[in-house]
């Protein structure tokens, strides 16, 4: 049999530990800022049964899923007249019962309904795990991806979403971000534009070609609008609403004259207003003009959002949105829960992490998981090294010894090729004297110390 090259699917990436490492930095940093807000952290599986993901994303989203063949003769039950037109949706049903989740949050629905006798109203949850997505895969846009979501069901305050902009807010601030926008909008404030034109029906028409003005402008929206059932007149009135303008204030200000026909559209500015009246009480204010943007094109392009929506963008880097979110009160009605409102963001880690690579903002630390290499001198000498490393894990430093009594040299490249910052000298002169010889191996410069002082200056950060 002829050797095949290994190669990875489109869109998927193997991680190297110190990729790993910079990973874990972000979801360590985001699962501490999730419990400090009061969220807990669950799991769903990596697949679900195909009837609980379709329909929940719209017509663009359900194509995008991962369909997983039945287990063994899938085409045996499948009717003739299926096979010979050779149309695969209509083999569907025949041959994949299965799939591989397109987001978190429509599971944690399905975990929301079938433990509901379990948790406790509201129930503040959040998951970090990896969904899928049969996209084209670009800079930033994979189809194996982490998600970090923070959601609570049970509540329909509208503090949760003041909450939320604070999250993400603090999130990427300890991550280093310093200059990024928080896009705000409502599904009714949109849903009441369709009403004003007249077009109530076609609002998820509206609202998937409008999500896309910032890939292809004011007139490829347009023409997305004209096949879609729009007149040349509805565009005349959507124009200056899609290209509003001014402080946020004054964009409700004009969708206050626009929507006062429209008491859907009216609720949702409301709605928008208590969100930044809460922000401004947690003394927040100066997020409103710096950080929060109203942004009506905002659509998020997912049928399920009922309320507030969210997204967020760096403006450091060329990328697309690094976070988003919203309200989705009808989502457990789907699964036969009626009357349980839901809100809740997403953290995109891997966009994330891009970015904050391109910026240089990973800490030094997270390139190194042992933090001290103790030298291989002898094989003989393993009596005293031995007990030295396992009392060194025991008080918490990260360490190893080197396998093998290879050259000094070799081993020097493999702590320089681990970026372990410290490496342990132990040789037959530190064994008597009980002074061991701690080397940094940025500096070069050494110093002597005994086992007990060792693990403070190690601990402590003390070490030259």
């Amino acid at each position: 049999m002829a050797n095949i090259k290994p190669s990875l699917a489109k869109g998927t990436r193997d991680f190297t530990p110190s990729e790993m490492e910079k990973r874990n930095y972000i979801f360590n940093v985001l699962r501490a800022i999730f419990k400090k807000f009061g969220y807990s952290e669950i799991q769903t599986p990596s697949f679900e049964n195909l009837s609980t993901l379709t329909g929940k994303y719209g017509e663009e989203g359900d194509k995008l899923i991962f369909k997983i063949l039945n287990s063994g003769d899938y085409l045996s039950k499948v009717p003739d007249g299926a096979l010979a037109d050779k149309a695969s949706n209509k083999l569907i049903p025949y041959i994949s019962e299965k799939a591989l989740r397109y987001d978190l949050t429509v599971p944690f629905a399905r975990f929301v309904v079938m433990h509901q006798h379990e948790i406790t109203l509201p129930f503040k949850r959040f998951q970090i795990q990896p969904v899928w997505r049969a996209d084209r895969p670009q800079r930033g846009r994979y189809r194996e991806f982490y998600q970090c979501d923070v959601d609570v069901v049970g509540s329909s305050s509208l503090l949760n979403e003041a909450e939320f902009i604070l999250v993400y807010q603090e999130a990427l601030e300890v991550l280093g971000l310093t200059d990024f926008t928080i896009k705000v909008n409502n599904r009714k404030v949109l849903t009441g534009i369709a009403e004003v034109i007249g077009k109530p029906e076609l609002i998820v028409d509206m609202t998937v070609a409008i999500d896309k003005l910032d890939k292809i402008g004011l007139e490829g929206v347009n023409s997305e609008l004209l096949e879609r059932g729009f007149t040349p007149e509805d565009l005349a009135v959507l124009k200056p609403i899609i290209l509003l303008e001014g402080t946020n204030q004054d964009k409700l200000a004009s969708l206050r004259e626009v929507l006062a026909s429209s008491a859907t559209g009216m609720t949702g500015i409301a709605e928008l207003e208590e969100v930044f009246a809460y922000l401004t009480r947690f003394g927040k204010a100066e997020l409103l003009e710096k950080v929060v943007e109203v942004d009506i094109t905002l659509a998020r392009g997912l049928n399920y959002y009922t309320g507030c929506i969210f997204e967020v963008k760096t403006n450091q880097v060329a990328m697309g949105s690094i976070g988003g979110g919203g309200r989705y009160d009808d989502l457990t009605g789907m699964f036969g829960l009626k009357d349980l409102t839901g809100v809740g963001i997403s953290f995109g880690a891997d966009r994330i992490y891009d970015v904050l690579e391109e910026l240089n903002l990973f800490p030094a630390s997270s390139a190194a998981s042992t933090e001290v290499l103790i030298v291989n001198f002898e094989k003989e000498a393993e009596s005293y090294t031995l007990p030295l490393l396992a009392r060194l894990r025991e008080a918490g430093v990260a360490a190893e010894l080197y396998p093998a009594a290879n050259k000094l040299k070799k081993q020097m490249s493999y702590a320089d090729d681990k970026k372990i910052p410290y490496v342990l000298l132990v040789g037959e002169e530190e064994i008597q004297s009980g002074l061991l010889s701690l080397k940094n191996m940025a500096t070069g410069e050494q110093q002597k110390a005994s086992v007990e002082q060792l693990i403070v200056l190690l601990k402590n950060g003390t070490a030259i």
